[in-house]
């Protein structure tokens, strides 16, 4: 079984300049944790709704709330984003990709193929949930 079996596909990602608050209603809209970042076809980085929930003030939407915080807001994923993230291959086995997530600490890799052109993304959620329809 290789990653392209059950990589998904259906890929939401967003561009260098979209805004925190973009970003945020992507994640709630398509409800993914996990978000490519591409500029002019390529894979730049990638966004964990993780990184947003550092990025933005404690204090928007309360009583609390200041200029300050609301321009949080306007951040842009390029600041945000871990860069130059660790990928893999479709053909790659799913202990591979396993074992890439465990050492490395993170919960997915983008997918890309020979050419460099992101195809999809794995994640750890991914796995598990196939391992558990596969000893079901």
């Amino acid at each position: 079984m290789t990653i392209r079996d059950i990589m998904t596909t259906d890929l939401v990602t967003v561009t260098p300049d979209e805004t925190l608050m973009e970003v945020d209603a992507l994640f709630r809209t398509y409800g993914v944790r996990h978000l490519p970042v591409e500029e002019n076809g390529h894979l730049i980085g990638i966004l964990s709704d993780r990184d947003v929930l550092r990025s933005v003030s404690p204090f928007v939407d309360t009583p609390s709330e200041s200029p300050r915080d609301v321009r949080t807001l306007q951040r842009v994923a390029r600041e945000m984003m871990k860069k130059d993230p660790l990928c893999i291959s479709p053909d790659a086995s799913l202990s591979e990709a396993a074992r890439t997530l465990l050492e490395e600490g993170i919960n997915s890799l983008p997918v890309v193929a020979e050419g460099g052109d992101l195809v999809g993304i794995i994640t750890t959620r991914d796995i598990l949930w196939h391992m558990s329809q596969e000893h079901a």
